[in-house]
């Protein structure tokens, strides 16, 4: 049994699809959708947490790729410039995990870095570009 994160970038043409419940019925992998932006007719990003063994692993990933999927390994991460970071709380507003709040009575932006589900989103809100992604250590699906 394997379990990698995985980043999945849609199509527009495909975002209606039951792709990911085909994972599980056709391929016997489970899931744990941590981050999901799918809107009809627009181009989507999903982050999951995706489980099962190597064979199955491997024809779910063909199966994605074959529907026009993007499909990446979570290789890299989230990181907070601390020296850029105003603490204006923009990040928190839009954070779907809490990995980034505000602690109290300080007002500080505190970053959980474990709570990251690597959606991007807080890069994109950040407006003194505290946030950064930053590569890791780059991981074969099938090591």
């Amino acid at each position: 049994m394997q379990s990698k994160i995985l980043i999945l970038r849609f199509p527009a043409e495909s975002s209606q699809k039951p792709l990911v419940c085909n994972l599980a019925r056709n391929f016997e992998l489970t899931f744990n959708i941590l981050h999901a932006q799918i809107l009809p007719r627009r181009e989507g990003l999903m982050v999951l947490e995706l489980s099962g063994n190597r064979e199955s692993f491997r024809q779910g990933l063909a199966y994605l790729e074959g529907e026009g999927i993007d499909v990446q390994n979570a290789g890299q991460e989230i990181t907070r410039d601390e020296s850029r970071c105003t603490h204006c709380g923009a990040c928190t507003a839009v954070c779907p995990t809490g990995a980034l709040h505000v602690l109290r009575p300080t007002m500080e932006v505190a970053f959980d870095q474990e709570k990251c589900s690597i959606c991007e989103i807080c890069i994109l809100t950040c407006p003194t570009r505290a946030m950064c992604i930053k590569a890791t250590k780059t991981e074969k699906f099938f090591e």
